[in-house]
This record gives C-alpha cells, structure tokens and sequence, in this order.
C-alpha cells in the first residue's frame, strides 16, 4: 500500500468489516461477493438516542442507543467515535448500521448492531449517515 492508499473500513468497537482498500482514484475490491451475499447485509438508518462513555472498555468507546423503529426496536452499540465526537453531539444523529448481525459481547455489553464510519489517516471514525433526515428502519436501497 503506498502513500496515497488508505484503508476504507465499516467500523464499530468489537467489529470491523474491511471492505476495500482506495488507492488514488480507483478502488481495488479486496474479494468479489455476490448480489445475494450483499442482500443478506441488512443496513438500516436509525437515530442515535443516547450516547454515554463506555467506562469498561478496553479502549476509548461510547455505547449508542440507536432507535431503528417501531419493527427494529432501540438497539445498542460500541463505538470508538471519541476522537471526532462528544456524546452530546450525537443525540439525535441519524446513522447506518448492520442490524443482523448476531449480538457480540463486548466487556459488560453485548452490542446488538454495527454503526458504521470511515476510518480516517489519523485513525478517527467519521460516522455514515444519511444527508437529510428519514424514517427510522428504512433499508439502505
């Protein structure tokens, strides 16, 4: 990888999904899926409804209390956003995350979806949302 090149990744504490690595313009796809494998992803938009630091984490997490609707529920989850974000600024913050994912426990929580960001060169998660606010629950189309 050379000095342009950086990692992309879709990140939360306890899970990370590298997906491709972006090289100047072009993206080198690390391995080829298939439609229906990318069908089994099931992302969804939900709001962030609290956020609070993670005080058992190993390292520097907060645990997200995202609500996905009335059929998805309020889920939670780890993130190692503290770098780019105070708890504060994220109430009420629409993101996407993979909600099918078999809870993992992590320290004292067991966190129940995946909030996804991009990793930046300084190692800071910028979190993915959508750019205007939607429902929550709708699926990533």
């Amino acid at each position: 990888m050379g000095k342009s090149a950086r990692q992309v990744h879709i990140l939360s504490c306890g899970f990370s999904l590298h997906s491709a690595r972006v090289q100047s313009e072009e993206e080198t796809v690390l391995e080829t899926i298939s439609w229906q494998d990318f069908e089994k992803v099931d992302l969804r938009v939900g709001t962030i409804r609290s956020a609070e630091v993670f005080e058992k984490a190993r390292n520097p997490a907060y645990i997200l209390h995202v609500d996905f609707g009335p059929d998805i529920g309020i889920l939670k989850s780890s993130a190692q956003i503290t770098q780019r974000y105070l708890p504060s600024e994220l109430t009420g913050r629409q993101v996407i995350a993979v909600v099918n994912f078999p809870p993992k426990q992590i320290g004292p929580l067991q966190s129940q979806c995946l909030v996804t960001g991009l990793t930046q060169d300084d190692g800071s998660v910028v979190l993915i949302g959508p750019d205007r606010p939607v429902t929550n629950g709708l699926k990533l189309a």
